[in-house]
This record gives C-alpha cells, sequence and structure tokens, in this order.
C-alpha cells in the first residue's frame, strides 16, 4: 500500500548536537544517556522523558550519578540542549515531503526542556503534529505510545512509516503493523537518499 503517512522521531534524525561544538566535558557528562543509538539509559532519564520527573529531581539524580553538585548537574542539563541543531539533509527532506503532500507527524522521546527550545526552530512549522513522550506520559519502545499515534490522528499503520535512529523503537513500531525504518544518524545524508527511495517506492 502506498505511504502516506511520514512520522519522524526528532533526535539524531531532525535534530542534533553539533559535535564540532559540544564540549568534550560535556560529551563525557552526559555519556550515559547517548553513548551508542541502541545504548540503554538510567531510569531516573527515562522518567524525566516521560515527564513525571522534575528537572530539579532529574539534575539530583545527575549529580548523585556522576559525583557532582546539583548545581552543576542542572547547569550542564540546560547548557546541553543548546547545541542543538537541524539536520539539513533531513531538513530538506522534510520540505520536500510538504511539498508533496505526505502527512508528517513527530513521535519523539524528549524532556520539557529540549522539546521547548526545539520547537523555535524553522523546521517545526512543517511538524505541527507531534506525540512528545514528556506530554503524554509515555516513551518509547512502549507499544502503548504507538497506539497512541494510531488513533490519536486516525492513521492507517499500512501507510505510515516510522523513521528512527534507535532500533528497538522501529521494532516497536513494526509490532504495531508499522512499516519501520532504521536512520543511520552517523550518515544522515545517505539516510535521507535511501528512505526517499521506501516512501516513492523506487
Amino acid at each position: 500500500m502506498m505511504l502516506k503517512n511520514i512520522v519522524f522521531d526528532l533526535a539524531g534524525v531532525v535534530v542534533a548536537r553539533n559535535s564540532q561544538r559540544f564540549p568534550a566535558h560535556l560529551e563525557e557528562f552526559f555519556s550515559f544517556a547517548f553513548a551508542t543509538p541502541e545504548g540503554g539509559v538510567p531510569k531516573f532519564w527515562e522518567d524525566h522523558d516521560r515527564g513525571i520527573l522534575s528537572i530539579e529531581d532529574t539534575a539530583d539524580a545527575v549529580a548523585k550519578y556522576r559525583g557532582c553538585d546539583l548545581e552543576t548537574a542542572k547547569a550542564r542539563m540546560l547548557l546541553a540542549v543548546e547545541f542543538q541543531e537541524q539536520v539539513e539533509p533531513t531538513v530538506r527532506l522534510i520540505e520536500e515531503l510538504t511539498e508533496r503532500g505526505y502527512r508528517l507527524i513527530v513521535l519523539s522521546n524528549m524532556s520539557p526542556e529540549y522539546i521547548e527550545f526545539l520547537r523555535k526552530m524553522p523546521v517545526f512549522r512543517l511538524l505541527t503534529e507531534q506525540i512528545i513522550s514528556c506530554e503524554v506520559g509515555l516513551v518509547k519502545p512502549e507499544r502503548e505510545i504507538y497506539e497512541l499515534l494510531l488513533s490519536r490522528y486516525s492513521l492507517n499503520p499500512t501507510e505510515t512509516i516510522f523513521v528512527d535512529d534507535r532500533r528497538e523503537n522501529v521494532e516497536a513500531a513494526a509490532a504495531v503493523g508499522i512499516k519501520p525504518f532504521h536512520f543511520d544518524r552517523t550518515n544522515p545524508e545517505k539516510a535521507c537518499d535511501e528512505l526517499r527511495r521506501v516512501i516513492y517506492n523506487e
């Protein structure tokens, strides 16, 4: 069946930290959160994305995890947000898909601080339909968040593709009938070209 709905993860797909600008001390400090696309995260970090743990409580957990004071942990959490930038190959694809009439939706694990910052980026004018973990109390790869996606936006899963850089997340989408696409965050240009071929059935 022809694809009509393209669902995008955010981090590693639509936005990413600028590795050339991101300070090495922050890279090391937050290695527990983004060491590898397939890596798990501590429960406190997941709960922050779920929206049930405040930034103060999360910073306290980070401080204990890293052996630093609360103020340092919170300051570094807020600073890290500011290094997020648009992934230009993905932005160009989003613009192209918009012109072609595809329905574009966001499904992302994201904390309140991150999504507030990201929504100021130009690409979000084209991504107005969004399910964000901290706003719905669910996180990927839980089945319920994919079911919410389908029900909230009345999507036919066979007409829908989900794009994410974490394999476990696309596998969970496939379990509810959504076409999965594992996005290679290390080569977004190539990943977008491959995604075009899948969407346009070339």
